[in-house]
């Protein structure tokens, strides 16, 4: 490889933070339509940091469709890559084993991911493939969600002014719904909030103390917006806003350029969560098989 694709993807990453900073509301969950980004072949979601670059792609250029594949893909089902057009890399990850030595003389095998890059194009720079197909839906946005934080199981007290997690209580605190601006906000801050608590001990047990230092609690509000906007993207709710306390940005920044396989775990992380509230639930969340999320 010419280039280092963890650094390529967190330089895209912060590109885009510090582009949007200053901007009113979402970060992640009104880029390229919000829908998320699935592959047409084989009608699988992205997952991880692959549904930020897809996004980011997609807002870009202003593609409508979240719908993607290889040329190796389009060409398996009649379609042809129009010559010229623009692919968007991303990323999987590889299990690579070696040999290590131990402390005893012996050595043991130990499984290493290794990033490895491939492109991506747009159904809409694809010609010859069949009828446009809509994409995975049919929910009735606010009843999922609302069943979402049922079956969680998480205690969930509605009232007051603030909304927050309490690791000592093990609740997530909302406000009271009607100081909300719309439906759509309310359940945005609550999956927010509702990632915060899949990190718990008897969770997922989330602790980033160790790795990030002072900016861990800045990294954890990375982890549950992400989640949040791709929990968002999949059951339809796309026109919430959250705003960002500007001490949450200049963290998310300090760490991603202090660490280039940050974003890659902040997103990985994030899937867990969004993946366990799923499951929860009952739905479905299956990972594209051509990406595989390690960090």
């Amino acid at each position: 490889m010419t280039f280092d694709i963890k650094q390529q993807v967190t330089d895209r990453i912060i590109a885009a933070i510090e582009n949007g900073a200053t901007k009113k509301g979402q970060l992640w969950v009104n880029a390229g339509g919000s829908a998320m980004p699935m592959n047409y072949r084989t009608k699988r979601p992205y997952n991880g940091v692959n549904v930020l670059l897809l996004w980011l792609e997609a807002e870009a250029r202003g593609i409508e469709r979240q719908e993607w594949m290889t040329y190796k893909q389009a060409n398996e089902i009649g379609g042809q890559v129009r010559k010229g057009a623009k692919g968007c890399p991303i990323v999987y990850f590889k299990m690579l084993e070696k040999d290590a030595p131990t402390e005893d003389g012996s050595a043991e095998t130990k499984r290493i991911p290794m990033a490895r890059s491939f492109t991506v194009f747009n159904v809409a720079d694809i010609d010859g493939l069949p009828a446009a197909e809509e994409l995975p839906g049919g929910f009735e946005p606010h009843s999922t969600a609302e069943h979402i934080m049922r079956a969680s199981g998480a205690e969930i007290i509605e009232t007051g002014t603030k909304a927050f997690y309490q690791p000592a209580t093990d609740a997530v605190h909302l406000p009271d719904r009607a100081r909300f601006a719309n439906q759509e906000n309310f359940y945005h801050v609550a999956v927010h909030e509702l990632t915060h608590w899949t990190g718990g001990e008897k969770r997922l047990n989330r602790d980033f103390s160790k790795r990030f230092g002072d900016e861990a609690y800045a990294f954890e509000e990375l982890v549950a917006e992400l989640g949040s906007a791709f929990m968002l993207s999949r059951i339809g709710l796309t026109s919430s806003e959250l705003q960002y306390h500007a001490s949450y940005i200049e963290g998310w920044l300090k760490v991603l350029k202090g660490d280039k396989s940050a974003i890659f775990t902040a997103a990985s992380r994030a899937s867990a969560a969004y993946q366990y509230l799923l499951d929860s639930a009952g739905l479905n969340a299956a990972e594209d098989a051509d990406y595989a999320q390690a960090a």
